[in-house]
């Protein structure tokens, strides 16, 4: 029957249908034949659940065939040679850029540039943008909530040129205090940098009014939309940033590859990053001069067949509908915070989604007498693949007063089946500690 429902689901897909009970037959468990990681028994022959997309999401077969195909059929350098290898490997390679343009709705495909992932293309903007822009005494406004990889550039950037470091702080929801954030604005304010979606509290920030803060006092704004970008619709035209970064293994894609979106007046005024090939126009032995966006900042032989495997995964997505994608998840998040509420002893981190707050499909918790690693190992000897630490998100934890939590996070191959498995193995973890009561 389910493999009856996967075929219907997916030759409908093929030919167009774009209704929404088409599209949401194709995700959950109809959808997990395209994954064949997902297809194996761990430890004591336990099925795998994988409840760490957060991290890093699982590739379906079409990403993985696109990958080899190219390896196959086209690997060749990109733009430089007039052979048929290096024509149909540049026209893959650029084609993915095409694909991103589109998904994002990108102005024009110059305004997207591929890097490594999103911490390197937060550290371009900075190295670039930032080195161009933020002196002594100017200010940028971040919160406590950022990953990493939005702080520490910074953090790099400012100990260099002195500027100064904000950060807006949670509300009594555990959202981000948009008030507060507003108050931190001012005509010093350079640049306002922050997630789209929390990786740990799992709240959505209200971009629209962040930005229109940001812009009453001229300051650009970059998005963290790791979290946003595999799971929802983003629009960067309605969203009104300057820049926004993604990671390709968020996303069903490979690792070693993501985008940064630059709104392309900015990136035109940007000095390059990298010095070598690709991003010169001319050369000379005492100057260079430099190529338009988005080559100015593509110096040498990029990750080929990583960028034409996200551009796989976009169409993956794509054929889904992300507004379908986003409501499966609205669903599979809501059932997972509900489910684990009901454990006792459990304290989920962000928003509850019952009151009304829009959160992700990801839940950071900690119970009050079994620490998050045990947990996770634990949990893993049943089949659970669940994340323990701080997620990069150490200030954060530091709010709270913990070094770190578990976290749960879900995907469009997960399951409300999977969920409730989890939660039993969950209680019968916390059981064998002698913490449930």
């Amino acid at each position: 029957m389910l493999a009856a429902a996967y075929l219907v689901a997916t030759v409908g897909a093929f030919e167009g249908v774009t209704s929404s009970a088409t599209s949401r037959r194709l995700l959950g468990a109809p959808c997990r034949p395209d994954f064949p990681i997902l297809h194996q028994r761990v430890w004591e022959d336990k099925p795998l659940s994988y409840l760490d997309s957060a991290a890093t999401s699982q590739k379906p077969k079409a990403v993985l065939d696109a990958m080899q195909q190219h390896q196959l059929k086209d690997n060749a350098n990109v733009h430089r040679g007039a052979h048929l290898l290096s024509v149909r490997s540049t026209e893959a390679y650029e084609g993915a850029r095409d694909k991103i343009a589109a998904f994002v709705n990108a102005a024009s495909r110059q305004e997207i540039v591929f890097t490594r992932g999103a911490t390197e293309a937060i550290n371009l903007v900075a190295g670039t943008w930032g080195r161009a822009n933020l002196h002594e005494g100017d200010e940028v406004v971040l919160s406590v909530m950022e990953h990493h990889s939005n702080l520490v550039p910074w953090q790099m950037l400012a100990a260099e040129c002195g500027c100064v470091l904000k950060f807006a702080r949670l509300d009594e929801h555990e959202c981000l205090d948009l008030e507060h954030l507003r108050s931190l604005i001012t005509p010093k304010t350079k640049l306002v940098s922050i997630a789209h979606v929390s990786n740990t509290l799992g709240c959505v920030n209200p971009v629209q009014e962040v930005v229109a803060a940001a812009r009453s006092v001229g300051a650009a704004v970059l998005l963290d939309a790791c979290q946003s970008v595999p799971h929802m619709p983003v629009d960067v035209q309605a969203l009104g940033c300057d820049f926004l970064v993604a990671s390709g293994h968020k996303m069903g894609g490979p690792s070693g590859i993501g985008f940064l979106y630059g709104r392309l007046d900015q990136l035109q005024a940007m000095p390059p990053w990298q010095g070598g090939g690709e991003m010169i126009d001319d050369v000379f032995l005492d100057r260079s001069t430099y190529a338009p966006p988005p080559s100015r900042f593509e110096a040498g032989t990029p990750a080929i067949t990583q960028a034409v495997g996200l551009g796989a995964a976009v169409d993956y997505l794509s054929s889904f509908g992300m507004e379908e994608v986003a409501k499966y998840e609205e669903e599979l998040g809501a059932h997972l915070y509900g489910r684990l509420s009901e454990v006792p002893g459990i304290r989920i981190y962000g928003p509850d989604p019952r009151n009304g707050h829009h959160r992700a499909a990801l839940c950071a918790f900690n119970h009050e007498s079994v620490h998050a690693s045990d947990l996770a190992t634990f949990l893993d000897q049943d089949g659970f693949a669940i994340r323990a630490g701080h997620h990069c998100t150490q200030p954060l934890h530091r709010e709270f007063g913990a070094a770190g939590s578990a976290r749960a996070s879900l995907y469009v191959y997960n399951t409300v089946e999977e969920i409730d498995a989890f939660i039993d193995a969950l209680r019968s973890t916390l059981d064998m500690f002698g913490s449930l009561e």
